[in-house]
C-alpha cells in the first residue's frame, strides 16, 4: 500500500488551489443545465446561500458539511464587475468650477508641504544625526537620553512620510 504524504503550509495551499482550479475548469467544460443561481444551488445540494468565489463560480455548504462548487454562466457575478452608468439626473460640475477646486486643493497641499518641510528641517536639527547634546536631566539618566533620541528619530520619520504623501497627492492632481 503506497504511503500518503501530507503536504503542509504553503505547498498544501497551492495543492488545494490547483485541485480547485482543475475542478472548476472541468465543471465549466461540462456545461450547466440549470439556468439560474437558485436552480443550480438546489441541484448542487446547497443548504445555505451560495457565495461568489470568482467570476461566475459559487460555493455553498451541503448537508454533509462539504463544500459544493458550481458555475452559473451569465450570473450576477459577471455583471457586478461592470461599471454602472451615471444616472441622468446626477449633478455635474462645470470644468471652470472643477479647475478652481483643483487649484485650491493644489495650493492647500503646497502650503502643507512647505510647512512639513520646515518641520522636517527642525526635527533633523534637533536629532543632530542621532547624537543630540544631552540635556541636564539626561546626563544622569542614560535611558531618558535614549528615549528622547527615539522620539526625535520617530519625528523625523513621520515628517518624511508626510512629505512623501503630500508629493504623491500633488503629483496626482491634474
Amino acid at each position: 500500500m503506497p504511503r500518503r504524504i501530507r503536504i503542509r503550509g504553503v505547498a498544501a495551499n497551492r495543492a488545494r488551489r490547483a485541485r480547485l482550479c482543475a475542478w472548476l475548469a472541468l465543471l465549466a467544460c461540462t456545461g450547466a443545465t440549470a439556468a439560474t443561481l437558485a436552480e443550480k444551488a438546489k441541484e448542487s445540494g446547497c443548504v445555505n446561500k451560495p457565495i461568489l468565489v470568482a467570476g461566475n463560480f459559487y460555493r455553498c455548504s451541503t448537508e454533509s458539511g462539504a463544500f459544493s462548487y458550481f458555475n452559473v454562466p451569465g450570473s450576477d457575478g459577471e455583471r457586478r464587475s461592470a461599471k454602472a452608468p451615471t444616472p441622468s439626473g446626477f449633478p455635474r460640475v462645470d470644468p471652470a468650477t472643477q479647475k478652481g477646486r483643483d487649484d485650491l486643493r493644489r495650493k492647500v497641499l503646497t502650503d502643507e508641504l512647505a510647512a512639513e518641510e520646515k518641520l522636517l528641517a527642525e526635527s533633523r536639527t534637533a536629532y543632530a544625526d542621532g547624537a543630540p547634546v544631552p540635556l541636564a536631566e539626561e546626563r544622569a539618566d542614560a535611558e531618558k537620553y535614549r528615549a528622547r533620541i527615539a522620539r526625535l528619530r520617530q519625528s523625523v520619520a513621520v515628517h518624511e512620510k508626510n512629505i512623501e504623501a503630500l508629493r504623491k497627492e500633488l503629483g496626482a492632481i491634474k
